[in-house]
């Protein structure tokens, strides 16, 4: 594999992997005034619902917390931000 090979598969697998991080964030936008857990939006959209996949998805969610995205009502649930 050359360089110019290496860097379109580069390429190609930084905008799969930005299409699939744009998925929770848009499933949010559909439960407005919902309370959910990390795991039920994993369950929700078909995605792992191993350990591993769960925690890089919750930390996910504290960085939309702290971006004032979501809030956190109570300890492990997320809502829509208002």
């Amino acid at each position: 594999m050359n360089v110019i090979e290496l860097l379109a598969d580069l390429q190609a697998q930084h905008r799969e992997t930005a299409a699939r991080a744009g998925e929770p964030r848009d499933q949010i936008q559909h439960l407005t005034g919902q309370e959910f857990r990390a795991r039920e939006l994993h369950e929700l959209l078909g995605m792992p619902t191993d350990e591993a996949s769960v925690n890089i998805t919750r930390s996910r969610l504290g960085r939309l917390t702290r971006q004032g995205f979501l809030t956190q009502p109570g300890r492990g649930r997320y809502q829509k931000g208002t």
